[in-house]
């Protein structure tokens, strides 16, 4: 049997002598026979892990209060950011007691909704979601995509609105990167990845999907993530091609689809990230080619061979997103971690910013670049998703939806402040608590992070950071190395043999809330998914004194071993790989499955995970919840929280999430003495 529920503590797991040798030096790996997430023994394990877990959390007090509150927050009516085609306004919308999204189509603003898709009728029950991926320039015919259970796979279907049937043009289950739909309806690109061979595809609507050729990605492998667009006016392919998935290396190829000559390079030998769009017949691309912090340049793509023409000069906040819309250029740069957007004419110069109504961030924009009509969603911690209509001909705007949540944001304060790393550098982090609270080195405090692939962690809702704060907590976001929050410079200052920045970074985060006087080590829980799950996992290894609890999330923990599973092979330009000798010695150095110690008294873990996760693979979570439960001699607890159902991605039922949430919360409260009322 591969484990037992042990009184007053965890499964016992057996171990076996799996061992590695690897550029001279031996790694045993005790657990390795966990990595078999099809076993009947593991299978068996999980099992027996989850009753571990449930026959602790689910004595926890308070969970019916907080369940209620959660559902109150998350329970709403609610609507995604629409796109128009021909007229007619395409968006998603949630009703309050619905466990997934409809996908409808409104004609003109304020017509009446007319539901497109169901995922409740898709079959594959309530973990099961669908997505708009474009329509038509005349918006008669749609494309969405389906998934279930959490897994990044999706299958796309097409939909004529006009006679509400599905064309025999749809893409079976796959790793769909990117669809774009020729304006004409005529057919459509995509572009695939999940294997070595990552390509562009075409589709002529009524032919066979098996008939359909690459037109794109010879010579590339692995390593490359392929992402492809058709132009507005249908004359140009536009296919960015990632070199791993941290966007700092980025080719763009053109193809003139009105002509026989093949793609284009735009930036031949050139090793820096261009992305962009083709718009009246010149492609304009943000790029960080001799720019750390982003600028903006053009190409005319009717010279052949002509140089890039600058527009938007590098500025002293970096750029992290472009946007084509009614004829302008806007751009959404970091302001210390906060979202700011400038409109910029064609030619480059200035128009004028667009006001947000607090500190908070853009959560995406949408519009085409011959409608002046722009729509973005704005958030911040306390703040829920609100979207705006702006009209860049007129430089005004309106809110368009607002999310009804019972909540009265005034009663929370949010703020940023600064703390000193290991090694000098200062480093922000944003604070939300109630009003008119008063330090008392006792709070209970959740601070969390990411710290790589260039991602920002910008102020956004949830309904966990807003529930912490009612219970008297504070909720910390620390803005770490490997993020793109200041330029490519702070993300590459946090990747491959400069990772242990941004564990150094959190670490100092941790102890400046302590010496700060707003809490202690009994009081202080860090929480972190995927990437931000390695650094969770990192710093409970690194510190274990320095925290009372720790929510691990679909991470990455064994370093040694995770470039040979599912997608992990595209994170090497971020992390490094053990097959190289002098990359294997500093991700051994810091990786958590290889740094845990014998009796040492670690802190109270949850680790959750799930078989669904088709991105990080769940034997990560599998093989650390053993080894931290053989290894730690505290009385705290180590547990797994392993969803059969659920995953990384997408796909997650409101009821499913609400429950998971409730877990989450319960175990913080168990372990930091807040008593829920």
């Amino acid at each position: 049997m591969a484990s037992a529920l042990t009184a007053g503590g965890p499964p016992a797991t057996r171990t076996d002598n799996a061992k590695d040798v690897l550029h001279g030096v031996e790694l045993v790996d005790p657990y390795r026979w966990l990595e078999d997430q099809k076993s009947p023994e593991t299978r068996e394990w999980i099992g027996v892990q989850n009753a571990y877990t449930r026959s602790i959390l689910d004595k926890v007090p308070g969970r019916e209060r907080l369940k209620k509150r959660f559902t109150e927050l998350m329970r709403i009516d609610s609507v995604g950011r629409p796109f128009s085609r021909g007229g007619r306004y395409f968006l998603s919308r949630k009703s309050a007691d619905a466990e997934q999204a409809v996908l409808i189509m409104r004609q003109g603003l304020s017509g009446s909704d007319e539901v497109l898709v169901d995922p409740s009728k898709l079959g594959g029950g309530k973990n099961t979601s669908a997505s708009f991926q474009d329509a038509s320039e005349d918006g008669t015919l749609v494309a969405y995509s389906v998934q279930s259970g959490g897994k990044d796979e999706q299958r796309v279907r097409l939909l004529d609105v006009t006679t509400g049937k599905h064309l025999s043009d749809e893409l079976p289950e796959g790793r769909y990167i990117s669809f774009s739909m020729r304006p004409d309806k005529s057919g459509f690109f995509y572009s695939l990845s999940g294997d070595d061979k990552p390509r562009v595809r075409e589709h002529r609507m009524g032919t066979p999907v098996a008939a359909d050729r690459d037109v794109f990605g010879e010579g590339y492998g692995a390593q490359h993530i392929l992402a492809c667009e058709v132009s507005e006016d249908g004359r140009y392919l536009n296919t960015t091609v990632w070199v791993g998935s941290s966007g700092d290396v980025a080719e763009m190829w053109v193809k003139d689809l009105r002509s026989d000559a093949p793609p284009r390079n735009l930036f031949p030998g050139i090793k820096a990230s261009f992305r962009g769009s083709v718009v009246d017949g010149r492609a304009i691309v943000l790029t960080n080619w001799n720019a750390p912090r982003w600028r903006v340049i053009s190409v005319d793509l009717a010279q052949p061979g002509a140089e890039p023409k600058d527009l938007i000069a590098e500025g002293k906040q970096p750029v992290s997103d472009m946007a084509l819309v009614g004829g302008r250029i806007l751009l959404e740069y970091m302001d210390d971690a906060k979202s700011k957007v400038r409109v910029f004419r064609p030619d480059g110069t200035f128009e004028r910013d667009i006001a947000f109504p607090a500190p908070g961030s853009l959560a995406g924009m949408s519009g085409r670049w011959r409608q002046p009509e722009l729509f973005y969603t704005f958030t911040s911690y306390h703040i829920p998703s609100q979207i705006y209509r702006y009209d860049l001909d007129k430089g005004s705007g309106d809110l368009w939806f607002k999310l009804r949540v019972p909540l009265e944001s005034g009663n929370f304060e949010v703020r940023q402040e600064w703390f000193t790393s290991k090694d000098g550098t200062r480093v922000p982090m944003f604070l939300m608590h109630k009003k008119g609270f008063k330090k008392n080195g006792n709070a209970p405090v959740l601070l969390g992070g990411y710290g790589g692939f260039n991602v920002n962690l910008t102020p956004t809702f949830t309904a966990q950071a807003v529930i912490w704060a009612e219970l008297g907590g504070v909720y910390a976001v620390a803005n770490l190395r490997g993020g793109g929050e200041y330029g490519e410079d702070w993300h590459r200052n946090g990747m491959t043999d400069r990772k242990q920045n941004v564990f150094d970074d959190f670490i100092a985060g941790a102890e400046y809330l302590i010496k700060s006087g707003y809490t202690k080590p009994s009081r202080l829980a860090i929480s972190g998914g995927s990437n931000g799950g390695l650094l969770v996992g990192a710093a409970l290894t690194q510190r274990p004194d320095l925290y009372q609890a720790v929510i691990c999330s679909y991470p990455l923990l064994d370093m040694v071993r995770y470039h040979k599973f599912l997608v992990a092979r595209f994170w090497v330009p971020e992390y490094g790989s053990s097959d190289d000798a002098a990359q294997f010695a500093y991700l051994r150095k810091y990786s958590p499955y290889h740094n845990v110690r014998k009796d040492t008294d670690y802190p109270a873990v949850l680790m959750v995970t799930g078989d669904n996760d088709t991105r990080v693979d769940p034997l990560h979570g599998r093989k650390m919840a053993a080894l931290l439960q053989a290894n730690s001699k505290g009385r705290r607890p180590v547990m797994l929280l392993y969803d059969t159902e659920a995953g990384h991605s997408a796909g997650m039922s409101i009821s499913h999430a609400i429950d998971e949430y409730v877990d989450r919360l319960a175990f913080l409260c168990s372990q930091l003495g807040i008593r829920v009322r």
